[in-house]
This record gives structure tokens, sequence and C-alpha cells, in this order.
């Protein structure tokens, strides 16, 4: 990196650091201190070889993050093993548009005990899914997150719960390793940040989240090919499936809610991937203050999405069931029917 582009780095770093804060002023700063930075790099600059992960099913944040690293910690000379622990390893289709996935290796070629290991988006050890064991083997492991409830479960903890997105300490780690933004780096990056930040309609849309895209759109980006393959694009099957959940979709009490099945899915030959964007058509319900989507994943878990409009602490109630995420947006997994997930879910909210 050149001196100018690397001062412009520092530049464009502190602002977003100071804009990190809560939206009605005043909140705390970046929590990852200077330490801690400093070690993650000392340890990424003795390692050889450096084992990334994301949590399982992972969206645009995830991958986009992990991989966007990768290719910075590639061109620094190291190698890189990228892998998310899914049974049915495949990167969602609506990701298969992003650089780098040459970098990307199934559970079973994943380093079994990695001396440095950095995992990215994932809240809990448990979102890690088949990469557990590799992970309780490492030497070291470098959590990089933005959930609120992450309460670090690696060696050293790069988590902000002030940034919009996984991505932006991303960004941060690769302009403190040196490296600069290129197009395929950006494309990563941006693809997490438009996906944490609902393309920049959500209130985590700070000053700095529209400087950090200014930066990457420069490098070349086409932002309206970005667009297209995250939201605008999904098989005639997905509407089948849709219809359904819709037809069955509940309004009680400022909550509305519905539910996806395994044999919805298969049906149709859709994989569970496709299902996630149902949450943001339920959530726009005028009279629902909280809306909740189930979806059955091919194991038989039922994986329930939340969202709030701002007055529920859906984080809050999804963290006492077990799960995680955000104040707008969290979820969390039950092993329970529908009747008595939504049971569970109505007395937490209740609390809430």
């Amino acid at each position: 990196m050149t001196p100018d582009v690397r001062d412009e780095a520092r530049r464009a770093d502190r602002p977003a650091r100071a804009e990190s804060r809560d939206e009605g002023g005043g909140g705390p700063r970046s929590a990852i201190a200077e330490a801690d930075w400093d070690r993650a790099l000392r340890l990424i600059s003795a390692a050889d070889e450096v084992a990334l992960s994301c949590h399982v099913t992972p969206d645009g944040d995830a991958l986009g993050s992990m991989l966007a690293v990768g290719f910075a910690l590639r061109s620094l000379g190291k190698r890189v093993a990228a892998s998310f622990g899914d049974r049915h390893f495949a990167v969602p289709r609506l990701l298969r548009f992003l650089p780098g996935q040459d970098l990307l290796v199934p559970p079973e070629e994943f380093p079994a005990e990695p001396a440095l290991m950095i995992t990215f988006d994932s809240s809990t050890f448990e979102r890690l899914g088949l990469l557990r064991a590799n992970t309780a083997a490492a030497r070291e492991v470098i959590v990089v997150d933005h959930h609120p409830s992450n309460e670090g479960f690696g060696t050293l903890s790069l988590i902000d719960s002030t940034a919009a997105a996984t991505a932006v300490l991303a960004e941060q780690l690769i302009y403190r390793l040196g490296g600069r933004l290129d197009r395929d780096i950006a494309t990563c990056l941006y693809a997490g940040l438009v996906t944490d930040t609902g393309s920049f309609r959500h209130s985590s849309t700070t000053p700095a989240v529209h400087q950090m895209a200014a930066r990457l759109v420069a490098t070349g980006l086409r932002t309206d090919e970005i667009a297209r393959e995250l939201w605008d694009r999904s098989p005639f099957s997905y509407l089948k499936v849709l219809a359904g959940a819709l037809e069955r979709v509940m309004l009680e009490d400022g909550l509305v809610w519905t539910y996806v099945t395994r044999v919805d899915r298969a049906a149709y030959g859709l994989p569970y991937s496709e299902v996630e964007g149902i949450i943001d058509i339920v959530r726009r319900t005028d009279e629902a203050e909280v809306a909740v989507v189930l979806k059955e994943d091919d194991q038989g878990a039922w994986q329930v999405s939340t969202r709030s409009k701002g007055a529920v602490d859906v984080g809050a109630v999804c963290v006492a069931l077990g799960g995680g995420g955000h104040h707008n947006a969290a979820g969390y997994t039950s092993h329970d029917s529908v009747e008595e997930t939504m049971a569970a879910f109505r007395r937490e909210l209740g609390k809430a």
C-alpha cells in the first residue's frame, strides 16, 4: 500500500470508529481495543497458513467478509483455507457471483487443528456447525463479529456491536494488514454491507456506512448487478413456496408469523437457502411490530428468523431461546413443533 493510500485508510478508519455509536448519539465507540488489533496482526504475521470460517448457511456478510479477508491474506503470501460447516456444503445460489470461491474447501478438507483460525459473523460457537471440532482444536481463534450477543468464544475477540456489518471490521482488518481495496475485495465487502444494512435502509446506516460504500464503489463495482444478484432473482419454485407460506400467515396482537416446511420445499425442489428472504416480505405488515418465520431445514430443525420495527428487542428474545442477533433482527434454532416453538416465543416476547 502506498503512503497516500495508507494515510487515507487511516483517515477513513477514524471517522468510521467515531460514527460507530448509538442512533441517539453518545453511544460507545468501537469496542475493539488497539491492543487487540495489534495482537491479531502479530498472530497473522507469524502464520504461514490461516484457516477462515463463517457461520452455517452463510449470508452476504458472513461469506463476503471471509472471502474479502481471504483475498488480502493470499496477497500477503499466506496459505488460505476458507469454509463453513454445512453438512451439504454449497454456496447459496444468491452468493455464487462473489469472487474468491477458489479459496473455499469443504469441511472435511478444512485443517483439523489450525494454528490460526479466524471466524466471521458467527455469534456463537454452535453456529460454526461441522467446524466446531476444528475450532476447538485450533491453537488461536480470532473472532470477528458485530453481533451484540457474541460473548467471544475464541482466544481473541475483534467484536464491535456498533458496527453495521462484520464487513466493516473486515475492511479495517484489511487496511491494518497493509492491504488495499480492489474490485474483488470490494465486491465481497459491499455484499456484506448492503446485506446487513438492508440495502442502507436499517437504522445502522450511519454516515460512516455511506463513506465505506463510496470507497468500495470507487473500485469500479457494478452496484446494479450486485443488487440484481442479491434481491432480484429467484427460481419459479420460490414463488410457489412463498405462496404457501403467505396462505398460512397469521396476525395476532402485533405479531405476524408463518412457517415453511421441508415438505413444502421438497415438492418444488427448492433448497433451504432460497427461503431466507421470506421474512423480509412478512415483516412489511403494517399491523405488526414483530415478524417471525419458521423454516424447517433439511435435518428437521426449525430455523426461526425474527424482525422488529424497533419497539421490541427481538435480539434479547432470541438470546433467551438459545440464539442471538441484533435488536431488530435475530434468530435461533428450535427442535420443538411449530406450536411449541411459537408458544415459547410468545412467552419470551411477553417479557420483552
